[in-house]
């Protein structure tokens, strides 16, 4: 009787888990309908009129699911915001994602149009485009769509929308109020979202904030993410003579800017990565507890080093991890005179690099430009906000511009919070894998303006596959990820807090 019993049991989980699965493929299938359409809008961030678009499908998209929504105007382009009806015995969750894209160069993809999707399925060490008419309703997880932000972050939109959808067909109580706030310039900075949030403060209140946005971890379990470092910029530019030299002329007299930036720079950091700036690394400490949260996370430096083809990583952290606890110091471009076939025999008349910050919630963005300006000064050089004027030139051997971008801070939410443990434990319970928590992700989202002025604690849970290749010419979303998606987002709203 007892096996007996144990058999029952069993055929009613896998029937009830084929039914759900039943029911995921189904709703797979009009997200990529829906997605399709979507993508469709194009969606460049520095397209005001694209924005506009986007938000007029939003609307009508949100509408239909019983959302109450807003446009909030900021001092740039407008932010999109949803509710469901909000009861007060209900705690609050408000989610974040973005709808704008990075630009397109349409030459450097594998299809005419990067905002029409195009279905893919692997082959060999690529993929063959197939037709929208091969999808079946035994949908394969493995093909893929391509398009601009099908990953980023188009597809966790429309992941959500219909988790909604799936909810409503089967009765789901939903435990929370929920609040969505979509931005439009995610992909260029966020200026306006410090104030707005400061505006809006009493409509987005929240008792906490899940992100939906981003790769999840390379294992392709779940994933949670507990914090993501900021940003700052730093623009430098070294002199030479007003205007290009022929080489040959004024070579050995003229002074070169490039190897003058060159010398800079190298002063900045040692042989083994790390920055030499004294006081750039002053209040990180990773103690026994955190360290093991680091090492639990499923990575492999032999193959990062493969995959990225170097063989010794800088030694900042003694492992991947650990590394992104600390704040970087990146030459992210760096220019001077003419290279490859415009190539020209010439003294250059300036020398430019780009530097990018990265920070954790220890550093301050401010903090840190300016113990580079002050390391700037010690090298001998005159620091400048313009382009030296003759008299400048004349008066200084060393000049050097500093142009400073804002500064979009860090965050790190406790791993012990309550709505961390309810959302991973979901995603465990859901999917019975062990979940993967991440302490700081290395990239950087700009949710530092909720957390500083509503309070609350904040979550990434990325949806889409790590290979997805946002920002780059051929973004994509496995149709897994989609399924993924809906089922993971399902769960977390439709589950109680213990």
């Amino acid at each position: 009787m007892k096996k007996f019993f144990c058999l029952f049991v069993l055929f009613s989980f896998i029937n009830s888990y084929s039914q759900d699965s039943i029911a995921v493929k189904s709703q797979v299938a009009k997200a990529i309908d829906e997605l399709r359409e979507f993508i469709a809008i194009p969606n460049d961030a520095l397209n005001a009129d694209d924005i506009d678009d986007n938000i007029l499908w939003l609307k009508r998209k949100f509408g239909e699911r019983g959302f109450n929504t807003a446009v909030l105007e900021t001092e740039n382009l407008p932010l999109f915001f949803a509710a469901l009806p909000v009861e007060d015995s209900k705690p609050t969750m408000l989610i974040y994602m973005h709808f704008d894209g990075q630009a397109v160069d349409p030459s450097k993809w594998d299809q005419p149009n990067p905002y029409q999707t195009v279905l893919k399925a692997p082959e060999g060490d690529g993929f063959k485009t197939i037709s929208f008419d091969e999808l079946s309703d035994d949908i394969n997880y493995d093909w893929r769509l391509f398009g601009r932000s099908t990953s980023d972050d188009k597809g966790p939109i429309v992941m959500f929308l219909n988790a909604i959808d799936l909810l409503k067909k089967e009765g789901a109580e939903i435990p929370f109020n929920i609040k969505v706030i979509l931005d439009g310039e995610e992909e260029k900075s966020s200026k306006p979202l410090p104030k707005a949030v400061k505006q809006y403060r009493e409509l987005l209140q929240a008792d906490f904030l899940v992100i939906a946005d981003g790769p999840a971890h390379p294992s392709e379990n779940p994933t949670v993410i507990y914090g993501c470092r900021g940003i700052t910029t730093l623009t430098l530019t070294t002199y030479g003579p007003i205007k290009p030299q022929h080489s040959g002329h004024y070579g050995n007299y003229a002074p070169n800017p490039g190897f003058q930036l060159a010398r800079l720079l190298a002063t900045m950091k040692d042989s083994e990565g790390r920055v030499t700036i004294p006081g750039y690394y002053d209040g990180i400490s990773l103690d026994d507890s955190v360290s093991e949260v680091l090492k639990s996370v499923p990575d492999s430096d032999k193959a990062i080093a493969e995959k990225l083809q170097f063989k010794s990583a800088e030694k900042v952290g003694s492992f991947y991890q650990e590394a992104l606890q600390y704040p970087s110091l990146n030459i992210r471009g760096l220019g001077s005179g003419w290279i490859g076939p415009k190539r020209r025999t010439i003294v250059p008349e300036s020398a430019t690099a780009e530097l990018d910050l990265r920070l954790v919630p220890e550093s301050d963005g401010n903090r840190l430009k300016q113990l580079v300006k002050d390391h700037i000064t010690k090298q001998g050089y005159h620091i400048l906000d313009h382009v030296p004027s003759k008299e400048e030139r004349l008066s200084y051997d060393k000049i050097v511009t500093v142009e400073e971008g804002n500064v979009m801070d860090a965050f790190r939410t406790n791993l012990d919070n309550s709505y961390g443990i309810f959302i991973s434990n979901t995603l465990k319970n859901t999917f019975g894998k062990d979940v993967v928590q991440i302490r700081i992700t290395g990239g950087t989202v700009p949710i530092a303006p909720f957390i500083n002025e509503l309070k609350i604690p904040a979550f990434i849970v990325p949806m889409v596959n790590p290979d997805n290749n946002q920002h780059s010419p051929n973004e994509n979303i496995k149709i897994g990820k989609l399924a993924y998606g809906i089922q993971a987002l399902y769960a977390i709203l439709s589950s109680e807090m213990e």
